[in-house]
This record gives C-alpha cells, sequence and structure tokens, in this order.
C-alpha cells in the first residue's frame, strides 16, 4: 500500500490527509502547531467548486456539519460598495442563486482534523526534505526521527519548505499591500452603522490605495444547512468578519510589528489620516482586539508555466506552497480544497510503484497550474485596481466613476 506523508496540516494539508484517508489510502500529516485552534479566527469563502471537492474528500456526516456551521451567501443582501466617508456608490450582482458559503477558518480547520483523525501529528516542525540513500523521499523534524513515505506532499503555506526544495528558491513575492483583519460583532456597532453597513458583505475605498473589506458572517441566523444541532460554528451571531487594505511601504511595514490593542489604534489613526469618517472605521476600532492582526499579501506568478517549475516526481506540493494568491479573490482556500481532492483522485489505484506514482503526480501538477493561475489572476487584478484607485480616486474624491463602478462590481461577481 502507498504511504503518503503531508507536510503541513491547514486547509490544503488536512483535505488532502481526511480524502486519503477516506479512500483507503495511509496517510499521515504532521503540522508544527499544537492545536488545530491556534489560527486566525476569519473566514473562508467555499464555492461550488470547493464544496463538491470537499464532498469526495469528507464523510457525508462531517460534510453535514460543515454546511450547518456555514453562513449561505444566497441569504444575505448584495453587496454594497461605499466611499471613504460611508456614502453609497452602488451595489453588487443579486446573490439568490449564489452556492456558496462561508466559514470560520477555525471550525473548517477543525471538522477537517476530526476527518484526517489519528494521523494528524501535531507540535511537529520540518526542517528539511529530500530523499535517502535508497530514493524514498523523506522529511526531517526539528525535534523528532525523519519519516518516510512513497510520496511526500508539502501543503505548508506560503513559505512553503516542500516547494523552497524543489523549486531552488522561493516561490511567491510581495504583493505591494499589507492587510489586516479582524472580528466585530455586529451588536457593538452604533445603530446607524448598524443599519448601513446591514446584512451584507461590501467593500469601502478611498484612494492613497487605501481599502476596507467588511464581510458579514451569520452561521446561526444564515445558515447553509438548517440543522442547529450540527452547527459548532465559531461565530455564534451576526458578526463582521473585516480586511483593511494599505499599500506597502515603512509606514506600514511598521504596524505589522504591532499587535492586538496598539496594531487597532495605529490602523485606525493611519486611515483616519487618510481622511476615512470617524463612523466608518466604528467596525476597526469595536472589533475584539484579540483577533486583530496584521500580514503581508504574497503572490505566485499567474502563469501557469511558472507555478510548480519541477520535473514531476515523488515529492510535489499543492495550495499556497505552489500558487499563494492575496485574499482578494476569495478563492485560496477553495482552491487548495480542490488540489487535494484531485491528488486524491490521481493517487487512487496508483499503487507504491514509483512510476506510476510520478505520473499520477504529472496529471495533478499539469491541473493544479492552470487551477493555481487561475486564482492568482483574480487575486491580483483586485490588488492591481485596489492600488489604482490612488490615480482615480485621488485624496478629496468622494464618488467612483461609471466605468470603475461597473468594474468594481465585476469584482465582487468573481468573489
Amino acid at each position: 500500500m502507498v504511504r503518503v506523508v503531508v507536510v503541513g496540516g491547514g486547509i490544503g494539508g488536512l483535505a488532502l490527509g481526511a480524502g486519503l484517508r477516506r479512500h483507503g489510502i495511509e496517510v499521515a500529516v504532521f503540522d508544527r502547531d499544537t492545536d488545530v485552534a491556534a489560527t486566525g479566527g476569519y473566514h473562508i469563502t467555499l464555492d461550488q467548486r470547493a464544496q463538491t471537492a470537499l464532498r469526495e474528500l469528507l464523510p457525508p456526516e462531517v460534510f453535514e456539519r460543515l454546511l450547518a456551521s456555514s453562513s449561505a451567501l444566497r441569504l444575505r443582501d448584495r453587496d454594497a460598495f461605499w466611499d471613504r466617508r460611508g456614502r453609497l456608490l452602488g451595489h453588487g450582482p443579486d446573490l439568490g442563486a449564489d452556492p456558496s458559503v462561508d466559514i470560520d477558518r477555525i471550525t473548517l480547520r477543525t471538522l477537517l482534523a476530526e476527518a484526517v483523525g489519528d494521523d494528524l501529528h501535531l507540535g511537529r516542525t520540518a526542517t528539511g526534505v529530500g530523499h535517502d540513500d535508497h530514493g524514498t523521499p523523506h522529511v526531517e523534524f526539528a525535534d523528532a526521527a525523519p519519516v518516510t513515505g512513497d510520496l511526500l506532499v508539502g501543503a505548508d503555506g506560503t513559505h512553503s519548505l516542500v516547494a523552497r526544495h524543489l523549486a531552488g528558491g522561493p516561490t511567491n513575492t510581495p504583493a505591494g499591500i499589507i492587510g489586516f483583519s479582524g472580528r466585530t460583532p455586529l451588536p457593538l456597532l452604533s445603530r446607524s452603522e448598524r443599519e448601513r453597513l446591514g446584512p451584507r458583505s461590501g467593500l469601502a475605498l478611498g484612494g492613497h490605495g487605501a481599502a476596507l473589506y467588511v464581510g458579514y458572517l451569520d452561521p446561526v441566523g444564515n445558515a447553509a444547512l438548517d440543522r442547529p444541532e450540527l452547527c459548532m460554528a465559531l461565530t455564534t451571531g451576526p458578526t463582521y468578519i473585516w480586511g483593511a487594505m494599505l499599500p506597502e511601504s515603512s509606514a506600514t511595514d511598521a504596524l505589522r510589528g504591532l499587535h492586538g490593542e496598539a496594531l487597532q489604534a495605529a490602523l485606525t489613526a493611519r486611515f483616519a489620516e487618510l481622511g476615512w469618517s470617524e463612523h466608518v472605521l466604528e467596525v476597526l476600532d469595536r472589533a475584539d482586539p484579540r483577533t486583530v492582526a496584521a500580514f503581508r499579501f504574497n503572490a505566485a506568478s499567474p502563469r501557469a508555466r511558472e507555478l510548480a517549475p519541477w520535473p514531476a516526481g515523488r515529492i510535489t506540493a499543492l495550495g499556497d506552497a505552489v500558487h499563494a494568491t492575496p485574499p482578494t479573490a476569495g478563492m485560496g482556500a477553495g482552491a487548495a480544497i480542490r488540489d487535494a481532492a484531485d491528488l486524491v483522485g490521481n493517487l487512487s489505484g496508483a499503487g507504491a510503484d514509483p512510476a506510476a506514482l510520478t505520473a499520477a503526480v504529472d496529471r495533478f501538477e499539469a491541473a493544479m497550474r492552470l487551477r493555481g493561475s487561475e486564482v492568482i489572476t483574480r487575486g491580483m487584478m483586485t490588488v492591481r485596481w485596489i492600488l489604482a484607485t490612488d490615480t482615480v480616486l485621488g485624496a478629496a474624491a468622494t464618488t467612483l466613476t461609471t466605468p470603475l463602478l461597473a468594474a468594481a462590481t465585476r469584482l465582487l461577481q468573481r468573489r
């Protein structure tokens, strides 16, 4: 029987581990975290393709709990666009027929980890990968003996040790934006701001490359599957999961060194300096400071031929390790899940023969390059568009031009 070793227990690695286990393939997943809940408490959008992949990877009862813990886009109002003063600029498309769902990252990771079961090994930090004297892939750990397998898969994120080994260097570069995120329960906002934001997601733009995405999450009131006894969502009431964006610079880089209340205060002050109205910044100012974090947007090349630029073999990688994409597309986690389902499908029936495994990996990587190119292209289109608002909006502008609003609507349609 083939044995697969997975380095990285994020969304993609756990989805792969769950799928391999369900299909009777021996797997061991290793992650440096000691607790699967030790991750950002934000939300992930799963479109129809990602949900179809999860149906293949997860036991039916786990997938049911996933839907019961998710917020359905079809049950919320149309997305909105505002300027930096909170004035409405326009709306996105009707969501009544949208099958996508939003789910807390922690909730999703917990469900995936449950499906992997005791094949998940926490507290294991990988320090090196390669082949032993017999050509068998192996991974080395900081505080444990090396582990070998017939196939080694790197699902270890943007700064992947495995992908760097395969590519001979980094597989992505900074995208030019620093992101900030947090969670703000709806009841903490003033009545007027609750009414303005409403049960919808939206995007506010203010020039200088500054933007604020406010995502509405309510897995209880807007449950994708009305089975409250199955719900295990981290979010138990209407909550805005927001993401603020600023161009990368020495000033914004300095914010990355702050945490909690200090970061929250400095971020709010920076947006105020750029002319954003006080009421628009309530969602930042009244967030739970424990949830406020800063991170750099990274992106791989959008050219398919430049993704996974190595010959197929018995070491491969998936998700952000190969096709890192900014969160602006709302598709990164879904693409990693689809990678996992595709790899499981290619490995089924391949056995442990090295030539058959290499052929399976070759098919998988060819499809992954196209999938990765799609999500990176969409994510970077949004990044470039946000940065371009400098020239369109300017420091004193208050409204979007008609062509720009049309472009914004198309971007939300792609989310």
